[in-house]
């Protein structure tokens, strides 16, 4: 027996994990964001156990401006992470998207949004990464790129090139469109 799914199925189990996704996004985000406000304000013993057992008391101890910055873009690429998903989100939630006509002006702005983001995430996590290793030079102990949720500079700025290639096509096709609406 073969089990067959449809697109409208697909886009439904889409929806659904762009959700999850989104959620876990918003949280992670929201305890990094959390944190840093609670290891600088509150306590600062807190940095020892930072979002998820990230150990920043070194960092913290050696420099509080350090430290900001670091969970300052750790925080930014979270939210842009989170801001990509919204948009998942609310193109799924709004259905302003018209599968009929597929080259419209909902999907190019979905895509150079997603780019622009994208791009974004780029950056930081590239300013991260030169800052870690900045840190490191100066012999101050701070955890993996990953463990910060700075890894993958590279993956997210490749993204970004193709969503803004992707995002030219899709222009391309609207004006194929619209010539063709018109001459019919």
């Amino acid at each position: 027996m073969e089990i067959k799914i449809g697109s409208k199925e697909m886009l439904t189990i889409l929806h659904i994990f762009a959700w999850i996704i989104f959620i876990g996004v918003c949280i992670e985000a929201g305890g990094i964001i959390f944190n840093t406000f609670f290891a600088m304000v509150i306590n600062p013993i807190g940095a020892k156990n930072f979002w998820m057992k990230i150990d920043l008391s070194n960092l913290m101890s050696y420099d509080k401006g350090y430290f900001l910055v670091i969970t300052s873009i750790m925080s930014i690429v979270a939210v842009m992470k989170a801001l990509m998903f919204y948009l998942i989100v609310k193109l799924f939630h709004k259905k302003a998207f018209d599968f009929t006509h597929p080259f419209n002006s909902i999907l190019k702005q979905f895509i150079s949004n997603l780019a622009y983001l994208t791009f974004g995430i780029g950056l930081f996590s590239i300013w991260g990464l030169k800052y870690a290793a900045w840190l490191r030079l100066s012999n101050i102990y701070i955890p993996s790129l990953e463990d910060l949720r700075l890894g993958g500079a590279d993956v997210w700025l490749f993204m970004s090139v193709i969503l803004f290639v992707i995002a030219q096509i899709v222009k391309r096709g609207i004006d194929i469109q619209t010539e063709n609406d018109l001459t019919i």
